[in-house]
């Protein structure tokens, strides 16, 4: 490999800003925040909100004047 080219591969820590989850790791692009992480993502925690749609449906139809199909 040619010397000088490469981007400087070292130890980095990624902080999660929701819950202060620190992931030690190595990268060219240094420490980084990360706006959420696995540690708290509800996809990976597996708490979902679950979204009422079906009240938000019955709620749009009231106002529009819609019929079921």
């Amino acid at each position: 490999m040619k010397e000088g080219i490469h981007p400087k591969y070292e130890e980095a820590t990624f902080t999660c800003a929701s819950c202060s989850n620190e992931i030690k790791t190595r990268s060219t692009a240094g420490d980084l925040t990360l706006g959420i992480c696995s540690e708290c993502h509800p996809f990976y925690t597996g708490k979902h909100k679950l979204v009422d749609t079906a009240g938000r449906v019955e709620r749009f139809r009231r106002k529009y004047g819609m019929q079921d199909q």
